[in-house]
Parts: structure tokens; C-alpha cells; sequence
């Protein structure tokens, strides 16, 4: 395999998307056509499918690899068995791939659980983190990008794992994301410290205590307004929300086309807004941003969504660059 330091080394689950594996062959490709980062790419699945997709692409050169594997870890598999018993899976192989030093990082739009244990079991967690988390990107109405973290790498947490998260995430913002003294805030129930429960009383001590840019407590209203560029809550919390704020824009879709259907008049009013309101929500379509990192892992990984388009793969591989040009897992080494 090309080993190359010259270039960032990105490991592809091909098979991991809803529509794989042409979508991940097609954002892939153009990635490598646009050229903003010296990329190479393994194509990470089942040889022939890969092959035919290239074709489709009419794309040919030197800077990408196709390594076989014929199994598939699906959505409805269980994270840790399929890891543990799919050894052939373009996950597992992928995953194997950044463990070993040939790729700098993984990316997948598969099970994001399983994406989560192979990277914990493949890859290795980095000395001194107890447990990762996933720092989900957030558009705020200030035009930044907050990240919520955790977001779904584990459901339950104690409140020094949130410390944790929160430090992890602390170092993406200030290298990757290029935001000096990042401010942090607590998800709570109220902005009064006496709010919460057993968790957020314990995490607030703690995260008060730290080196981080700390700005106590906010409420869900807080977090599309850009209050804090870090959001520290448990994973089964943070879940919900980015869910939910995931479900927006489908949501306001759905309810302008009912209005269109209404008659003629509401058919041009939408027709004639369409294109403005398409342009100012832009921003809040996950695959403009392509995916989220796993952070607390000794090697990059970017977990993206299973119905991501070709955009969204691309952005995605472009994530796992940037952080690979921010030298990331050597400045949370750093930062240890």
C-alpha cells in the first residue's frame, strides 16, 4: 500500500451508507477531482461494485487504493457483535487500516454505533481518555458552528466523563474549527446553578473548577442562538436534541409544500420563495457539513450520516483532512 507522508491517507467505509456504495464512490471522487487537500483514498468494500462505480465516475489515477471486503455491518446489526464477529466488513478492514498507520482516518456513513465500536476496539482510545465522544456540528444564528458533545457515543455518562467530553472538544474547536478560547456551556434544565439533577450538579463543580473557558449553565433555547461554542451534556440527551434539530428543516419542508398545495396562489407564493429560503437554511442540511468526529480516539474518525449525499462523503473526507492537517490527535495528546 501507498504509505506516503506527503499525503493525508483517508480510509472509506465504501459499503457504510444507506445508498452505498455509489454515493461514497461519487463524493469520494470528487473530492479527489477538486483537489483542496493531497488526498489519497482506500476504497474500503467489495472490489467489483468499487470498480463499477469508478467507471460510472470515468475516473482513473494514483491516488487511491480499493481494498476488498465482502461483508457489510447494516443499520440493524448490533454494534458490538457485528465488530467482533464481521471481521471482513469494510468497516472493521477500514478501521484496521488507521490502526495500523496506513490511513491517518477513517470515514464512514454506517451504523454510527458500530462505527463508534470499531474505532474503540480497532483503533484504541488515546491514554488517558476513559471514553470518546461525538462532537456534533450546530448552526447558530450568529453564523458560527457550535458543536454539542456528546451527541450519542454513550447514553449514560458521569460527570467526569462530560469534563472529559468537553476538553476533547475544547482542543477540536481551537485547532480544526480555528476558534480561540472556545466559551463552554452546560445543558440544563435553567441557567440558575441551583437547576438540574444529580448529573448536571456534579458536572457544573467540575467543569467550574477547569482550565476551560466556562460559562455555566443554558437552556435548550440557547443552543441555536450560538450562546457557547461548546454544549456539554450525556449522550442520551444530546441525542435527542441533535435529532430534533435534525428534524426541523424536513419538517418546514413538509409544511410549505402542504401550504403550496393549497391552491395556485400558495403554489407561486412557495415557488417565488424557494430559491431565497433554500439559500438562507442552506447551512442547516448535515450534509453541507458532512459529518461529525469521534474525539477521545488515537486516530481520526468521522461518522457521518447513513442517508448522506455524495456532497455530504465529500465534506466528510474533507473533515477527516482538516483535522489531519491540524496534526488533531497529537494536540489532544498535547493537551493531556
Amino acid at each position: 500500500m501507498n504509505n506516503s507522508d506527503s499525503k493525508i491517507r483517508i480510509a472509506l467505509d465504501t459499503m457504510g451508507g444507506d445508498n452505498a456504495p455509489q454515493v461514497e464512490v461519487k463524493g469520494a471522487v470528487l473530492a479527489l477531482r477538486e483537489n483542496l487537500h493531497d488526498l489519497f483514498i482506500y476504497f474500503v468494500g467489495k472490489e467489483e461494485e468499487i470498480k463499477a462505480e469508478l467507471k460510472k465516475e470515468n475516473y482513473s489515477g494514483d491516488n487511491y487504493e480499493i481494498v476488498n471486503a465482502d461483508e457489510v455491518i447494516t443499520m440493524h446489526d448490533s454494534p458490538a457483535k457485528a465488530v467482533k464477529t464481521k471481521k471482513n466488513s469494510s468497516l472493521v478492514v477500514a478501521s484496521k487500516l488507521v490502526k495500523e498507520g496506513k490511513a491517518h482516518a477513517l470515514v464512514s456513513a454506517g451504523n454510527t454505533g458500530a462505527v463508534t465500536m470499531a474505532s474503540i476496539l480497532n483503533i484504541g482510545r488515546l491514554k488517558g481518555v476513559s471514553r470518546p465522544t461525538i462532537a456534533s456540528p450546530i448552526p447558530t444564528e450568529k453564523g458560527t458552528l457550535s458543536r454539542i458533545t456528546d451527541s450519542g457515543a454513550f447514553v449514560d455518562s458521569k460527570a467526569e466523563h462530560l469534563l472529559e467530553f468537553a476538553k476533547l472538544t475544547d482542543v477540536f474547536m481551537r485547532y480544526v474549527q480555528k476558534v480561540d478560547n472556545p466559551t463552554v456551556g452546560l445543558l440544563n434544565v435553567g441557567e440558575e446553578n441551583s437547576k438540574g439533577y444529580q448529573l448536571t450538579y456534579e458536572t457544573f463543580e467540575l467543569l467550574e473548577k477547569s482550565d476551560l473557558n466556562f460559562k455555566g449553565n443554558i437552556e435548550g433555547k440557547d443552543v441555536f442562538k450560538g450562546t457557547v461554542d461548546i454544549v456539554v451534556c450525556d449522550g442520551f440527551v444530546g441525542n435527542i436534541v441533535l435529532k430534533f434539530a435534525e428534524s426541523v428543516l424536513p419538517f418546514l419542508k413538509k409544511k410549505f409544500k402542504d401550504y403550496a398545495n393549497t391552491g395556485l396562489l400558495p403554489m407561486l407564493q412557495i415557488g417565488i420563495a424557494k430559491s431565497a429560503v433554500k439559500k438562507a437554511l442552506h447551512d442547516t442540511d448535515p450534509n453541507y457539513y458532512g459529518g461529525t468526529p469521534l474525539l477521545g480516539i488515537n486516530g481520526i474518525t468521522i461518522i457521518g450520516h447513513g442517508s448522506s449525499s455524495a456532497i455530504g462523503i465529500k465534506n466528510m473526507i474533507y473533515e477527516a483532512a482538516k483535522s489531519q492537517e491540524a496534526d488533531l490527535i497529537q494536540k489532544i495528546k498535547n493537551s493531556q
